[in-house]
């Protein structure tokens, strides 16, 4: 029973540090404008559709402080996790600059995926040299439908012929297709933090409000209809 008892503390403490650090990155997406929320004033994506999200992850890099913060918590996961990568990939583009940070920092070979590949020269999508049958963590800034991470499993797994079973991104919506498409690929899927614990934050620090929470809740259910 003792055994059981301090098991139950040892989790409890770890949720709670994922937790801390997810609100702690939300905090960072927020305060930098990498993540913006309009609820009333909506913005056009490129495949036609308006919401009420705008999420630009390529900001961070110029903040030293909070890029820090990040890969310091992609790291941590790393070990905590007990995962033995052999390189590190990043996808095209806005992947790549945290795949650089990420590999550095553990002392890894990097590689980054194209969406697609190249139309002239080897034609290749993975550009580094990548061995076949390395073990391979994908590196994603965001994850939205999961289109383009799926898209570089896929590349490391065929023309790479490496063993990838999961994907690392800073953000995720948490939309329905997206853990579907992941599901679909055998692939694992870790967001430092999502959109529930965001709205949260934004919540609590003033920045929306109740009703702006569940504007953005009812497009996280339903992207297509949400403007209906």
């Amino acid at each position: 029973e003792h055994i059981r008892e301090m098991t139950l503390d040892i989790k409890n403490i770890i949720n709670k540090k994922k937790i801390m650090i997810a609100e702690n990155i939300a905090k960072i997406l927020i305060e930098s404008d990498a993540v913006r929320l309009s609820p009333q004033d909506p913005f056009a994506y490129t495949s036609g559709l308006k919401g009420p999200i705008y999420t630009d992850n390529r900001l961070l890099i110029s903040f030293v402080e909070e890029r820090k913060k990040i890969v310091d918590a992609f790291v941590d996961l790393v070990k905590e996790r007990g995962l033995k990568p052999e390189c590190i990939a990043g996808t095209a583009t806005a992947g790549i600059p945290w795949a650089a940070f990420m590999a550095e920092r553990l002392g890894l070979p990097m590689v980054y995926v194209r969406s697609k590949p190249k139309g002239h020269g080897a034609g290749k999508q993975i550009e580094g040299k990548l061995p076949e049958g390395k073990s391979v963590l994908i590196v994603e800034d965001l994850v939205t439908t999961g289109g383009s991470a799926i898209n570089s499993v896929k590349a490391i797994r065929e023309e790479g012929k490496g063993i990838v079973h999961e994907v690392f991104a800073i953000f995720s919506y948490g939309l329905e297709k997206a853990e579907n498409a992941f599901r679909e690929s055998s692939t694992a899927r870790t967001s430092l933090t999502n959109l529930d614990v965001l709205l949260d934050v934004a919540l609590a620090s003033g920045k929306i409000s109740t009703d702006d929470k569940a504007k953005v809740m009812k497009f996280k259910t339903d992207p297509v209809g949400w403007m209906n």
